[in-house]
């Protein structure tokens, strides 16, 4: 071999040495990829040329190991990457979140988390050399500038995955890397979409959740447009759609725990956010958007439980008595509030005074108030004006059905209302039903549509047929608490039935019931005419039937003409009060009807009449046809028995006789009267 030949195969030599020692070098630094092109040259351009000499065998023996220690290599620095971007995947969705709450005009706060402000330690004591104890560091809302301006992809290093891709196509290994790096991303997927426990309890929860998820999402639609092949379009769709199964399931779940309206509003916002957020990235999110339609269904109701609270404050606040304002100011604020318009009350001079009590228009406001927290609930869920109105009038109802009509009805059930404060109740539902065609002007104005009420596609409010029922079950207790007040009146009555001859005016507690029954009609004047006329027939009625009761009474045996009499006197004052028209609008003598019964069965007993009660029994013409046989039967045993007790029969006179035989002969006509009625009803 000539010198010069022997000088270029060295030289040669060196050079393929120096080539294998950069190889070295650069996997060394974990440049893997150049590396990988250093050992192609290596192999396929320098060993050749000296392929005769041994040292080359040792390099072409450590080609293939040389090669999988770059592939193992690779595969390490993407499982650092891989663990790496799981634990920094919420600060990218955070920031991700942040850029989209920016352009969406959505203060960024709302998904920021609080970060720990490092303090440096305090300086020791100059005297003592003791270093005081840190103080507990305050959470606040600490962000460096340059996480706010970069983007949610600068935040991340995606060479190690761009390096391992390419050396495992080079390797002619792509299906394995792309099995590996979709499988363990699945695998971080199912972790991220694994909530903590404590999700519902606080905002935060929320936001680390969907901080996570969006970090996921934002790196996988990163590797999808940076990457030939690593992923496609319809593997990361079909992840997208298992995630957002899961995602819809768990927000379901934990949104169910929340029972605190102001949170429930900010979950919401901060779903919407999440929505506009991964929208921008071209993932599908209508579920979501569904989603929040069924909570705002469990929205309302706690609303409607923090409303019930408001309602029986107020009912149990209020002093039932009409509403009296010494100053002009006073007076606007309350026709400011509540749509009342009386041209009589805007005439008269202070003070003025309203036919309701403070209730109403603390009621009404609060209906109002409630349709504007309902209201922030439907903004930005892509619904149309038409679909929020809807919706609001349907939430409203459900208040107005479920929640005030339940309120209302404790409050009439109420133990201890009194009958003033039943009849407040009374009118101040009168009122409030008036005004619920303002309400439905209010909730066309508040959501933007024009609203006709011949529409019928429209949900109206159904407040006035509830104000209605809730009137009718007042008014029936107003009547029950009249007819006990009544009771009481008559639980005084004591009469001594052996009485002589009677006072000469009617007993004392009878006096007191009518002078009750008077000033109590006289504040009718607010309510309903026919309130007031049923109001007061009823309770004509309730003293009828109660006096009769009184007479005829089987445990009294004996009754003498002068306590007869003097019972007379009492249903007397009861007739002067009946004939007074006490409450307008009666036709003449209709209350007089309701002691009828009573006048006849008296009269029959005082005129001794039985004669011509037995001949015209059952004919219309008969003037005590409002008797039974059974209540005659009372009285005449009741008088008999007096007239022994008395002694009467003792020293009988003619007429005394005469009396005697007519009410036994009455008796035995009745009894058989009675007997064949009896007969024929079987």
């Amino acid at each position: 071999m000539s010198l010069l030949s022997c000088t270029n195969t060295v030289s040669f030599s060196i050079i393929v040495l120096q080539t294998y020692g950069k190889l070295k070098d650069q996997m060394k630094c974990k440049r893997y990829y150049p590396a990988l092109k250093t050992l192609e040259q290596l192999e396929h351009t320098y060993l050749p040329r000296v392929s005769e000499y041994r040292f080359t065998k040792i390099m072409y023996d450590q080609i293939p190991r040389l090669r999988e220690a770059i592939k193992e290599a690779s595969m390490s620095d993407l499982k650092d990457f891989l663990e790496s971007i799981r634990k920094h995947s919420s600060k990218i969705g955070e920031v991700a979140m942040q850029h989209s709450a920016e352009q969406h005009s959505i203060d960024p706060a709302l998904v920021r988390m609080p970060r720990r402000k490092r303090k440096a330690p305090p300086p020791p004591n100059p005297f003592t050399g003791e270093v005081p104890a840190p103080q507990p560091e305050a959470e606040t809302d600490i962000y460096k500038d340059a996480d706010e301006e970069l983007s949610a992809q600068d935040l991340v290093d995606f060479s190690p995955v761009y390096r391992c891709w390419h050396i495992y196509t080079v390797l002619g290994a792509g299906d394995v890397f792309e099995s590996y790096y979709r499988k363990q991303r699945k695998k971080q997927a199912k972790l991220c979409l694994q909530p903590a426990t404590n999700m519902h309890e606080t905002l935060d929860g929320y936001k680390r959740y969907f901080h996570e998820l969006i970090g996921f999402f934002v790196v996988e639609d990163n590797i999808l447009h940076t990457t030939s092949g690593l992923i496609s379009k319809s593997y990361l769709d079909d992840l997208w759609d298992m995630a957002l199964s899961k995602i819809v399931a768990v927000l379901r779940t934990h949104s169910a725990y929340c029972t605190d309206p102001d949170l429930m509003l900010s979950i919401k916002n901060l779903i919407i956010l999440f929505c506009h957020t991964l929208e921008g990235y071209g993932f599908f999110v209508a579920r979501l958007y569904g989603l929040l339609v069924e909570i705002r269904d469990q929205y309302n109701e706690i609303l409607m439980k923090q409303w019930k609270s408001v309602f029986m404050e107020i009912f149990e606040e209020d002093n039932y008595t009409p509403i009296t304002v010494q100053y002009q100011a006073e007076y606007v604020d309350i026709v400011s509030v509540f749509p009342f318009h009386d041209s009589f009350v805007e005439k008269s001079p202070l003070p003025k005074r309203f036919p309701f009590s403070r209730f109403v228009p603390n009621v009404y406001k609060q209906v109002k108030e409630y349709i504007f927290a309902c209201l922030k609930f439907s903004e930005d869920l892509n619904l149309s004006q038409t679909e929020i109105d809807d919706m609001v009038r349907k939430s409203t109802n459900f208040l107005l059905t479920r929640t005030l009509s339940g309120c209302l009805s404790s409050l009439i059930r109420k133990p201890g209302l009194g009958l003033a404060q039943l009849i407040q109740i009374t009118i101040n539902t009168e009122y409030l039903e008036t005004a619920c065609i303002h309400l439905e002007d209010f909730i066309s104005n508040v959501t933007g549509t024009s609203y006709s009420r011949e529409v019928s596609h429209v949900a109206k409010l159904q407040g006035k047929s509830m104000f209605k029922d809730a009137r009718s079950h007042t008014e029936q207790q107003i009547y029950q608490a009249l007819n006990n007040k009544i009771d009481e009146f008559l639980e005084l009555a004591i009469y001594d039935w052996t009485l002589s001859e009677s006072r000469g005016h009617a007993s004392g507690y009878l006096m007191d019931l009518i002078a009750f029954l008077q000033s109590t009609f006289m504040s009718f004047t607010n309510l309903p005419d026919k309130v007031a006329q049923t109001a007061c027939m009823c309770a004509c009625k309730h003293i009828a039937e109660c006096l009769s009761s009184i007479l005829l009474d089987p445990n009294a045996k004996s009754l003498s003409t002068g306590a007869l009499q003097q019972f007379n006197l009492d249903v007397i004052q009861c007739e002067q009060f009946a004939s007074s028209n006490p409450v307008p609008g009666f036709d003449m003598g209709a209350l007089l009807m309701a002691f009828m019964e009573l006048r006849q069965l008296l009269d029959l007993g005082m005129t001794d009449d039985w004669s011509a009660y037995l001949r015209d029994f059952g004919q219309d013409r008969n003037k005590y046809l409002l008797v039974s046989p059974q209540s005659a039967i009372l009285l005449a045993e009741k008088i008999t028995g007096g007239m022994k007790k008395a002694g009467v029969f003792t020293s009988m006179k003619k007429p005394e006789k005469e009396r005697k035989k007519l009410l036994e002969t009455a008796l035995k006509q009745l009894r058989v009267l009675v007997n064949a009625s009896s007969i024929s009803c079987r």
